[in-house]
């Protein structure tokens, strides 16, 4: 049955308005009104469950990407590399902005003889850090591997601009400058490298260079830096003899050799 409100009786008003009139209201009404009540409790309830999920992703996202960039560098540090992108991969996924994780992911695909692949990766991180040095270095270091060494000088150029004590940043310039045939320039870059950072490195690339450009003595005294520092590269000797032999010191150079020699076999 519809219930129906009796009509009131209708007396005009002190303004001679008639009064309002009570609308009638059906089951079917108050049912109407009782799914619009529950649709809003609903409605509220999901409402309420999506920003619970929205803020817990929120603070767990950072918290698993790190975990992945952790399991991710330590599969690098053991040249795991095909695993290590897998974990860079999660870690990106889960943090669009990570840019640890683009450098990590890009020097894993370079470790994999993959270099080509980690110039995106490199340039995410240039766009994500402009100001930091380590992408123009780790994508500089990627065009040499490919042999596009102006582009590598180019990055290089880059990372001295922001950073004008980055050591690597002279080293790879130098070492793209001489592999493109201008050792005399590359050689400006070294001596600024060994200034900064008087490593292994840097003596040897320096030494090399003297090499190159006949400098032979010099190439030599940069060579027993290398081995003062790591006494046991076999290459130091090999270089250091190579040069000793352009002197005419045979024996020297022989006894690198055999040095050199006995380094590689252990």
């Amino acid at each position: 049955m519809i219930g129906i409100v009796p009509e009131l009786e209708q007396k005009p008003g002190a303004d001679g308005r008639q009064p309002l009139v009570l609308i009638p209201v059906t089951a079917e009404d108050e049912a109407r009104r009782k799914v619009r009540v529950r649709w809003t409790i609903i409605a509220g309830i999901i409402a309420a469950l999506s920003l619970t999920g929205f803020l817990y992703k929120r603070y767990t996202d950072p918290l698993n990407a790190k975990e992945s960039f952790d399991a991710g560098t330590r599969l690098y540090k053991i040249a795991r590399y095909n695993q290590a992108i897998l974990s860079f991969d999660r870690a990106i996924a889960l943090q669009p902005n990570m840019a640890e994780a683009y450098l990590m992911r890009g020097k894993s695909f370079v470790g994999d003889a993959k270099p080509e692949r980690s110039l995106a990766d490199f340039s995410r991180v240039i766009e994500l850090r402009p100001g930091d040095p380590a992408g123009w270095v780790a994508r500089g270091l990627a065009f040499l591997e490919l042999n596009k060494f102006a582009e590598a000088i180019s990055d290089a150029s880059q990372a001295i601009a922001v950073s004008p004590r980055e050591a690597i940043a002279f080293n790879l310039r130098g070492t793209a400058m001489r592999k493109s045939g201008d050792a005399k320039k590359a050689l400006e870059d070294f001596n600024r490298a060994v200034e900064l950072e008087p490593n292994a490195d840097n003596y040897y690339q320096r030494g090399a260079t003297y090499q190159l450009l006949g400098e032979h003595r010099l190439a030599i005294a940069d060579f027993d830096k290398v081995i003062e520092i790591i006494p046991d590269l076999g290459n130091a000797f090999y270089a250091r003899a190579a040069s000793k032999r352009a002197l005419g010191d045979r024996k020297g150079a022989d006894a690198d050799h055999r040095q050199g020699r006995v380094l590689d076999s252990h």
